[in-house]
C-alpha cells in the first residue's frame, strides 16, 4: 500500500498485477497515486482523500459498490470510476444511484483512465 495526502488518485484492486499496471500508467502520465489491495485497506488509511478513486468492483470482503455506498454515507464526494470484468445493468444502475462518475469494463482504456484523473485533478466538482 502506498498513500499520500497529495495524491491525485487512489486505486483499489485485489489483483496485484492490475494494481501495479494502473499505478505505473498514471505515474508515467505524471500523477502521484495511492494504491490499496482492498477496500478495507483503503478505509483503514485515514489520511486525506484524493480527488478521485479508481476501483475494482469484484473484490473479497467488500465490493466496489459496497465501498462507494459507505463513502457516500460518510459524506465523501470524490469522483469515482468503477472497473468491472462483468458489467450488468444492475451494477450500472446501482453505480449511477451512488453517483459513480464512470463504469468501465476490464481491461480499461489507458486514455480513459488518464482523462478521468486529469479532470478530477483539475478540481472539477464531484458527480
Amino acid at each position: 500500500m502506498t498513500g499520500s495526502a497529495r495524491c491525485a488518485a487512489a486505486i483499489i484492486d485485489d489483483d496485484a498485477a492490475v494494481l501495479d499496471s494502473l499505478r505505473f500508467l498514471l505515474e508515467v502520465a505524471g500523477y502521484h497515486v495511492a494504491t490499496y489491495p482492498s477496500a478495507l485497506d483503503f478505509l483503514a488509511d485515514r489520511g486525506s482523500r484524493p480527488p478521485c478513486l479508481i476501483l475494482d468492483h469484484h473484490m473479497p470482503h467488500m465490493t466496489g459498490l459496497e465501498l462507494v455506498a459507505r463513502l457516500r454515507g460518510e459524506g465523501e464526494g470524490m469522483r469515482i470510476m468503477l472497473i468491472t470484468g462483468s458489467s450488468t445493468p444492475a451494477i450500472v444502475s446501482r453505480a449511477a444511484a451512488l453517483g459513480v462518475a464512470k463504469v468501465i469494463e476490464k481491461p480499461p482504456v489507458e486514455d480513459e483512465l488518464i482523462a478521468f484523473v486529469a479532470l478530477s485533478a483539475e478540481g472539477q466538482p464531484p458527480r
